[in-house]
């Protein structure tokens, strides 16, 4: 059997993916998780051969908990599931060792397939997401840049994102242009809207 972790936050699609997967004579879900923070101590419990990872939940994200995961559990396998296929998210999801990268609306039959397929050893990506990804070139953002630009995305004033980050303000104001100059947006309000629309951020 092959053990399967599922993480989704909407307690209606978790369910009914656990349900489909159930049908399956050779999958077992074996832990659920409604965030990220639970999918790494339910794997941590539950050992999964898979982590079905939905890539947006509160507080620690798919792509966070992934990485985690694959640092604990070597041999669990990640699959990202996403609504949406954001280019960036491809790059970040395959850089935390997610092994396939999946939008919710595949054929339900899809995600047996790449359960089985990425246990053999094979990576599964979206065609048309795989295609969007190279066409839109790597992250341009430096990780400090992203810091910078997240903590900055609820409005908060530079001094405030300085001391959450332990920086100066000066040094935060300098990562905030060098995003807004990658981004090409005028001000840090698009540059957030823009990284998020790529999934840079």
């Amino acid at each position: 059997m092959i053990r399967v972790l599922l993480a989704e936050d909407q307690g209606m699609v978790r369910g009914a993916l656990a349900t489909l997967l159930g049908l399956e004579d050779d999958i077992e879900v074996v832990g659920e998780a409604a965030n990220g923070e639970e999918a790494v101590t339910v794997a941590a419990s539950a050992r999964p051969d898979v982590a079905l990872l939905d890539i947006e939940m509160p507080g620690k994200d798919g792509i966070t908990a992934a990485a985690e995961i694959r640092r604990s559990l070597p041999d669990c396998r990640i699959v990202i599931l996403t609504t949406f296929g954001r280019p960036g998210y491809l790059r970040r999801a395959m850089e935390a060792g997610a092994s396939a990268f999946l939008v919710k609306d595949s054929p339900a039959k899809d995600l047996a397939s790449a359960i089985r397929r990425v246990l053999a050893g094979e990576r599964v990506i979206d065609p048309a997401l795989a295609a969007a990804a190279l066409s839109a070139g790597p992250n341009p953002l430096s990780a400090r840049e992203r810091d910078v630009l997240a903590a900055a995305a609820d409005g908060s004033t530079i001094g405030d994102v300085a001391v959450r980050l332990h920086l100066s303000e000066g040094t935060v104001r300098n990562y905030l242009s060098a995003a807004i100059r990658k981004t090409s947006a005028r001000n840090r309000i698009e540059a957030v809207q823009a990284a998020e629309r790529q999934g840079w951020l």
